[in-house]
């Protein structure tokens, strides 16, 4: 097992698995974009197979050690990236699977996706349920990102170069229509409770073009976001000690506890009671295979 970190006066360091996770506070020109950033480092050898499972953001790796064996999108034959280092990967509506060799050492950032579509200023729906090297989408800055941050073996400096890149590009990105924040709040704060038809007499659009806009700047559509932001809840109610199903599915909006498990076939490709005895990893939004 790798030597533990030693922690900085700005960040700390936990355990997750065999690797070491650091983490700090957000910088607060980061906070409405950012969902979290942390770093990973684990040991060589140590490699691992994850599931990933939907979660509403959009994910970022600035890769300083080994690249991950593949991430791909369980049942797509055109979806796995093979070897990749630097990586984006858009919302995903289904299941997924990450390999990784092991010598991790990554700054991850999980961004919301209006917060995605100001940094890499380009169509969401084209990252959607797909991972590319982040080079494809950001250019040479990425490669210099990287090897910016290999080059010090400071964890605050790398903490500072990341968050610096982050600043400069997204609030120098384009900014997302008002009407699709509102309606992206709607379907993720309050999933079910209002319904896209009325979200876009809400906003003043046909449900057509709200759709169209939504899943150009979010990367999915309207139903499909509010699909995995009830899923969400749904995995955070039976992380608790005791989650009874019908209870969970009552509250999260299903119709039914065969509603519920239907949509954990369809997002997370296992039963609600297989996840709910599987090893989560409810703060990485990833669960263990």
């Amino acid at each position: 097992m790798l030597d533990r970190p030693r922690p900085g006066r700005d960040f700390t360091v936990t355990q997750v698995g065999e690797m070491w996770r650091l983490s700090r506070p957000q910088h607060p020109g980061l906070a409405q974009y950012l969902h979290e950033r942390a770093a990973y480092v684990g040991a060589p050898g140590a490699g691992y197979t994850v599931r990933l499972v939907p979660t509403g953001q959009v994910t970022v790796v600035v890769n300083l050690g080994a690249p991950y064996a593949r991430v791909a999108r369980i049942g797509a034959r055109t979806s796995d990236s093979g070897p990749i280092g630097s990586l984006v990967s858009g919302l995903d509506d289904g299941p997924g699977v990450c390999e990784h060799p092991g010598g991790q050492e990554s700054i991850r950032m999980q961004l919301t996706p209006l917060g995605a579509y100001r940094l890499f200023a380009m169509p969401q729906s084209e990252l959607a349920n797909t991972s590319l090297e982040l080079r494809d989408v950001l250019g040479p800055e990425a490669d210099e990102l990287a090897e910016r941050a290999a080059a010090t073996t400071s964890w605050s400096r790398r903490f500072d170069l990341i968050d610096a890149a982050l600043l400069a590009r997204i609030h120098g990105g384009p900014e997302p229509d008002p009407k699709v924040v509102y309606a992206w709040r709607s379907v993720t704060t309050r999933p079910g409770a209002v319904s896209i038809a009325r979200i876009a007499e809400e906003v003043g659009w046909s449900r057509r073009h709200l759709a169209r806009r939504f899943t150009q700047q979010v990367g999915l559509t309207p139903k499909t976001m509010e699909r995995v932001a009830r899923f969400q809840q749904a995995v955070a109610m039976l992380s608790r000690p005791g989650a009874d199903l019908a209870e969970i599915s009552a509250a999260c909006g299903f119709y039914d506890q065969a509603h519920l498990s239907l949509d954990f076939r369809d997002l997370a490709g296992a039963s609600p009671r297989w996840c709910a005895s599987a090893a989560w990893a409810v703060e990485d939004a990833i669960y263990l295979a």
